[in-house]
């Protein structure tokens, strides 16, 4: 599961919830920027209420979190790293949803995927990381 879409590879992803690395980066930069703290201290691993929940469920309470605090979305920029699977093919779909759960523009969801060339965890084929910036501005 990457930016809410399910991408057929014969590896998967390990974590609490479904492991949605795209989107937890999301969350984090969108926590982050509003000085919210990070995921770990609202969605907490371990948590039973949080076991398996889409990451797209947990993005909307962060997009409500930063309503209340009078924040809004701006925009997201995020990059995924990852030798395999190829994911170019499903970036427009990631973009989709993404902007549908923080209810903003498609125009304001920048998603890229690039590759380690073969250096690190990522390039060994053993994981998947995912970086991204988040600007919000306050709710007018």
């Amino acid at each position: 599961m990457l930016g809410g879409v399910e991408i057929p590879f014969e590896r998967g992803l390990s974590g609490w919830s479904d492991a949605d690395v795209l989107t937890h980066a999301v969350m984090d930069a969108l926590l982050g920027a509003a000085a919210l703290e990070d995921i770990g201290r609202h969605f907490p691993p371990g948590d039973p209420q949080y076991k398996d929940i889409s990451s797209l469920t947990l993005l909307a309470k962060v997009r409500d979190l930063l309503t209340v605090n009078g924040w809004q979305v701006n925009n997201i920029d995020a990059t995924i790293i990852a030798e395999k699977p190829k994911l170019s093919e499903y970036i427009g779909q990631m973009r989709k949803k993404l902007c549908q759960t923080l209810d903003i523009k498609i125009t304001k969801v920048s998603i890229k995927a690039s590759t380690s060339d073969g250096l690190g965890f990522t390039g060994r084929g053993e994981g998947i990381a995912a970086l991204a910036v988040a600007a919000i501005k306050e709710k007018a």
